[in-house]
Formats: C-alpha cells, sequence, structure tokens
C-alpha cells in the first residue's frame, strides 16, 4: 500500500469479514496497531503490523454506567486507575464508555458520596424522572434541636433523624425522594444549619456500599435502582 487507508478497512481485509463487523472489533479493544491497542476504526494505518486478538468477537457497543464513591470538591469523573480492585463485572474499560455520559442526580461539588455516570437512556430516564429515594449523611455545627429535625422533615417530605450528636456538631440522616440539585442543602441553611459535609449514602436500591472514596466501578446487570 502506498497511500494510508482507515484501520476498519484493514481489519476487514485481514478478517475476511464486514466493514462494521470490523468496526466492532476496533471499538471492542480487540485490535493492536504495532503493539498498542487502537479503539478508532477511522484511525489511518499504512505499514503498521495489525493483529487481532485471537477471542475477539464483533459485538454491538452497549451502553455502560458506572458507580462512584465521589470525593468532594469537584465534579464526578472517572480516572481508569480509580477502578475499584474488587470490581466484579468482568468489563473492559474502553474509550467509548468515556464519551456521552450523563449525569443524572447529579452530588454537588461539595459533596461526597455515591454518584451515577451513564451512557443508558433506560437509566438516565428513570432516575431523572420516577424520584428515586436518596439517602445522605448531613453533618452540621453545633447541636440540632428536635423541632428543627421535625422541620426538615417536613420541607422535605421525607424523614430526618439526628444519627450522633455532640456539643460541637451533629450528624444527620436524611432520606427523601425528588429532591431538585440543592435543594438539600438549601432547606438545611434556612432551617439554621450550618452544613459541614455533606455525603448521599444510598440512590433507591443501591448503595454506596464497600466502595472506596474516590473509587467507581461498572453497574451490574443484575443491579436495579
Amino acid at each position: 500500500m502506498n497511500e494510508p487507508i482507515r484501520l476498519s478497512r484493514r481489519v476487514a481485509m485481514l478478517q475476511g469479514c464486514s466493514r462494521s463487523e470490523a468496526e466492532q472489533l476496533i471499538e471492542g479493544g480487540w485490535v493492536r496497531v504495532d503493539g498498542r491497542v487502537v479503539e478508532e476504526p477511522q484511525a489511518r494505518v499504512l505499514d503498521q503490523v495489525i493483529a487481532v486478538d485471537p477471542k475477539a468477537k464483533p459485538t454491538p457497543a452497549l451502553p455502560v454506567t458506572f458507580l462512584l464513591n465521589k470525593l468532594p470538591g469537584g465534579p464526578a469523573r472517572i480516572s481508569p486507575e480509580q477502578r475499584a480492585d474488587d470490581d466484579a463485572s468482568g468489563v473492559r474499560l474502553l474509550q467509548r464508555h468515556l464519551h456521552h455520559l450523563a449525569g443524572p442526580m447529579a452530588l454537588p461539588d461539595a459533596a461526597s458520596g455515591l454518584a451515577v455516570l451513564t451512557q443508558d437512556g433506560r437509566v438516565l430516564r428513570h432516575l431523572s424522572d420516577d424520584g428515586v429515594e436518596e439517602e445522605w449523611i448531613v453533618q452540621v455545627a453545633g447541636t440540632v434541636a428536635p423541632e428543627l429535625v421535625q422541620r426538615l422533615s417536613r420541607d422535605l417530605r421525607g424523614k430526618a433523624s439526628v444519627n450522633s450528636q455532640s456539643e460541637t456538631e451533629a450528624r444527620l440522616r436524611v432520606a427523601a425522594k425528588g429532591l431538585p440539585p440543592g435543594r438539600l442543602p438549601a432547606l438545611c441553611e434556612a432551617a439554621g444549619l450550618r452544613i459541614l459535609s455533606l455525603k448521599r449514602l444510598r440512590l433507591g436500591r443501591l448503595s454506596v456500599g464497600q466502595l472506596a472514596p474516590g473509587r467507581w466501578r461498572y453497574l451490574m446487570p443484575n443491579e436495579r435502582f
């Protein structure tokens, strides 16, 4: 060959398969160019060594969902090196998994805990439209009077309780459905509570569980919010 061609065309020639199957092999992370995995079917190649994994199977790209234990101080992000060691999904992290991610029920930058990033329209619609219950731990300065807890429960249309309390700070446990972004901090401040930290423990039936701070894993096929 004297001119570069698309990698998908080269793989189709090598494998004796269709162009769409070649694209699926490449996007699935099964193809190496000079020993390096390349996931872009449109990449141009000339005389490089192209190797296709013997175990490769052309399969359509399926949308993925990530669960994260977000750290406070910024938005939820997927960093390859922060994958949980005990992620049991068996899914290989691919570049295509990091594209077109939406963050339904996003956490405030200052908050920590369970966050979701997804490519799956069904997950996005469910978390955006169905009023999934959230459970939070809210650490506040000072002590919290019973009437403030009752007021917060009423305003949230949920349940608030004092998880622990000392002379200098208290930990509230809050559960509620359909909270717009920023609603919980706003209600706490309106009740005269100064927030020290916010952590979401649960979304629907899924909790942050044993997921270490800053780590992420794939949503398993049998898991539902």
